[in-house]
């Protein structure tokens, strides 16, 4: 468009554009049909792309959302091409899913693998960092599964799909403190605090008595650790 076409008081051009007022009503023909045609695409993907995604799906997502939008829009684009990119979408999917299914290592290469972050109530800090996760990040989670101390994590995962998976010790250890930084009030009603055992404040690591430095990690600042 050039732009001495352009004039802030022209309403037809922003609000119908430079179409006649006919292709509204083409527009919401075309919008039923592509829009019909991603939720049956939707469902031949699978009952995943309802949850979780994976790195996959989430990409074909975002392919998704530019290809329906061009034949719903553009007037010298036929709806034939937007269903026919969709559906070769749609076999991408389904073949590199077939894929993983046969073999393990197409799997690992496309979706990723898990990743351990508390193991025995000690966190993992070398993978934290690979992932770029903070102390406070996998706290937050454990605090709102009701896990307000270390010990009783018996293992704490990372899917690959990125969801967190946790699994509580029954009869749970000494550990450190989940409680926010600024709630340092908490500690004055905690009840059964072990005597004698600190907690380093970086991997949660229990110690009978306080080191010079964590041997797990090097930190030299301890807490109090709690059950």
């Amino acid at each position: 468009m050039k732009k001495e076409e352009i004039h802030l008081w022209d309403i037809k051009r922003i609000l119908i554009g430079q179409a006649p007022p006919e292709f509204l009503l083409e527009v919401f023909i075309r919008s039923l049909v592509i829009y019909l045609v991603t939720i049956l695409v939707l469902r031949w993907m699978g009952k995943r792309m309802n949850g979780q995604l994976t790195i996959v799906e989430i990409s074909v997502m975002i392919m998704m959302g530019a290809i329906i939008s061009v034949p719903m829009q553009l007037p010298d684009r036929g709806i034939l091409q937007g269903v026919l990119v969709l559906f070769i979408t749609l076999a991408c999917l389904r073949g590199i899913n077939w894929l993983a299914v046969k073999n393990v290592n197409v799997e690992n290469l496309v979706q990723g693998q898990g990743i351990i972050l508390v193991k025995d109530g000690v966190l993992q800090r070398k993978e934290l960092t690979k992932i770029k996760v903070t102390n406070q990040q996998v706290f937050e989670i454990l605090r709102s599964k009701n896990v307000f101390q270390l010990g009783k994590v018996e293992r704490m995962y990372m899917e690959a799909c990125g969801i967190y998976s946790i699994y509580q010790n029954n009869d749970p250890r000494p550990g450190l403190p989940l409680f926010p930084p600024v709630d340092e009030t908490i500690f004055d009603g905690l009840q059964n605090v072990p005597t004698g055992e600190k907690a380093c404040n970086n991997c949660g690591l229990v110690h009978p008595n306080v080191a010079s430095e964590c041997t797990n990690c090097g930190n030299r600042e301890w807490t109090k650790a709690i059950i």
